[in-house]
C-alpha cells in the first residue's frame, strides 16, 4: 500500500498579528474507509460509489484552470489597488493638496486674529493712557480706533474659525481617502491570499491524480484522526543567527496498537515580500530522550524516531529550528504531521498537518569598524567630552512590514501602512509538498 500526502498551503508577508490561521489539508481527500466491522461485500460497494464520484483528472484540471484566472485577477486587483495607496499617501494628491492649502489659510487667518487682537489692546491703552488735559476730539478719536480694532478683531475671529473648521474637513477628506484606499488594499490582498490557496489546492488535486493516472492507483494509506501530533513551546518570531527549540506530542489514539511511526517535519520560508524563497536559511534538527543527541530532519522529511506505540500512548520529540545568520526578513511556516505503518500491510497518517506560522528577524547590523586614530601627544582636557574610540553601540536592522511606505505623508498615514500591512496574509505562493512511502519501506 501507498501513502500520499499532499500539502496545499498559502505562505505569506511579513505579519505582527495572527490575522490568519493557514490550513494543511489533504486535497481532495478520499472518503475514509468503512469500519473493520463492515462486511467486505459493503466495504466493496462503498469503495465503487466512492470512485464513481471522484472528479476526473479533465475537471480537476478545468477547477485548475479556473482558480488560476481567479488567482490572476485578484493579483491584477492586488495591484492597482497599490496604485491607489501611493495616489492617496504622495504629497501630490488633490485631496492632500486641499488640506494642505487649507491648512495654510487657516494659519493665515490665525496670524490675522493675532494682529487684530493686538491692534485692540494698542488701542485700549492709547484710551487708558490719554492725558486729562486731551480734548474731546481726541478722546473721541481713541475711542472710534478701539471700537473700530474691536470689530476687526471680531472679523478676524470668525474668519479664524471658518478657515480652521475649513482645514480640519479637508484633512478629514484627505486622510479618510487615505484610510479607504488601504481598505481597499487590504481587501485585494485577502482576495489574493484566498485565491492562491484555492489554486494550490486545484493543482495539487490534479498532481495527485495525474500520479494515481501513471501508477494504475492503487489503494492508499486511510487519514486516521486516532494518530495526532501537537506542537508546543513554538514562538510567533525567530530572528536570525538564532536557535528555536520546541517540543512534539505525538499521541495514539486510533484503538490499535501502532507496528511503526514515523514524524513528517517540514519547513517552509520565504522573504517579507513573499517571493522569494528563503528555507534554505533554516534547518530543523531532532532529538528524543532516547537519542538526546541533535540530529539534522533529513531531505525525506520523515524522522523515525519513535518506533512501535501502543494503543492510548504517546511519545515526545524534541525540534529545534536552526535560523542562519544571514536569514533576512520574512515568514515562515512548519508543518508537523505523523504516519504509521503495521505488520499486516494497514498503514495511515494524521488528517491535518500542526501548522505553525512564525515572522523571521534579520539579525542586528553590526557596528561599523572605523580605523583608530594615531596615538595624540596631547591628553584630552578633563571635562572636554572626548570619548574613546568605539564606545558607540550597534543599531538593529529596521524593517518594514507590508508592501508599500508612507512617503511625504503624515505619522497617521505611515501607521496605517503598518496596520494595514499586519493584516494581510502572509506570502506570495503556495507549496506542494508530496510524499509518498510503502509499507515497511525506510524513513
Amino acid at each position: 500500500m501507498k501513502i500520499r500526502r499532499i500539502l496545499a498551503t498559502a505562505v505569506v508577508a511579513a505579519v505582527t498579528t495572527p490575522a490568519v490561521m493557514l490550513s494543511v489539508t489533504p486535497a481532495f481527500a478520499d472518503t475514509k474507509p468503512a469500519e473493520q466491522t463492515q462486511a467486505p461485500a459493503e466495504a466493496q460497494a462503498q469503495k465503487q460509489a466512492q470512485a464513481q464520484n471522484k472528479p476526473t483528472l479533465k475537471e480537476l484540471e478545468r477547477a485548475a484552470a479556473e482558480a488560476q484566472k481567479a488567482y490572476d485577477a485578484a493579483l491584477a486587483a492586488e495591484k492597482a489597488a497599490e496604485a491607489a495607496v501611493e495616489a492617496a499617501t504622495a504629497d501630490t494628491a488633490p485631496l492632500a493638496v486641499a488640506a494642505k492649502d487649507a491648512r495654510k489659510a487657516a494659519d493665515d487667518a490665525a496670524a490675522a486674529k493675532n494682529d487684530a487682537d493686538k491692534a485692540v489692546k494698542e488701542a485700549q491703552k492709547t484710551l487708558d493712557e490719554l492725558a486729562e488735559t486731551a480734548t474731546d476730539e481726541e478722546r473721541k478719536a481713541a475711542e472710534k480706533a478701539l471700537a473700530d480694532a474691536t470689530t476687526a478683531a471680531g472679523t478676524a475671529a470668525a474668519a479664524h474659525t471658518t478657515a480652521e473648521t475649513d482645514a480640519k474637513a479637508a484633512e478629514k477628506l484627505a486622510e479618510d481617502a487615505r484610510v479607504e484606499a488601504f481598505g481597499v488594499l487590504h481587501k485585494a490582498r485577502e482576495a489574493v491570499k484566498e485565491t492562491r490557496a484555492a489554486k494550490a489546492a486545484a493543482d495539487a488535486a490534479v498532481e495527485r491524480a495525474k500520479e494515481e493516472e501513471n501508477q494504475g492507483g492503487g489503494e492508499e494509506c486511510v487519514d486516521d484522526p486516532g494518530l495526532t501530533t501537537t506542537v508546543t513551546g513554538f514562538p510567533d518570531t525567530v530572528t536570525a543567527g538564532t536557535v528555536t527549540t520546541f517540543s512534539v506530542r505525538v499521541a495514539n489514539d486510533t484503538g490499535k496498537d501502532l507496528d511503526r511511526v514515523l514524524t513528517y517535519a517540514g519547513v517552509h520560508a520565504s522573504d517579507k515580500d513573499g517571493v522569494k524563497d528563503i528555507a534554505k536559511y533554516l534547518k530543523l534538527k531532532w532529538s528524543t530522550a532516547a537519542s538526546p543527541k541533535w540530529q539534522n530532519v533529513d531531505g525525506d522529511l520523515y524522522i523515525d524516531a519513535i518506533g512501535a506505540l501502543k494503543q492510548g500512548k504517546q511519545a515526545d520529540i524534541k525540534l529545534r529550528l536552526d535560523v542562519d545568520a544571514k536569514a533576512p526578513a520574512g515568514q515562515g511556516l512548519t508543518f508537523i504531521a505523523g504516519d504509521y505503518f503495521n505488520e499486516d500491510g494497514s498503514c495511515g497518517l494524521t488528517p491535518d498537518a500542526a501548522v505553525n506560522e512564525f515572522d523571521i528577524k534579520a539579525a542586528a547590523a553590526k557596528p561599523v569598524t572605523k580605523p583608530s586614530p594615531k596615538p595624540s601627544t596631547t591628553a584630552p582636557a578633563a571635562g572636554s567630552g572626548v570619548t574613546p574610540q568605539g564606545s558607540g553601540s550597534s543599531v538593529p536592522v529596521n524593517t518594514t512590514n507590508g508592501t508599500l511606505a508612507a512617503t511625504g505623508s503624515s505619522d497617521a498615514t505611515a501607521q496605517l501602512a503598518l496596520a494595514a500591512g499586519a493584516a494581510v496574509a502572509l506570502g506570495a505562493g503556495a507549496v506542494f509538498i508530496t510524499r509518498r512511502r510503502r509499507a515497511g519501506a525506510d524513513a
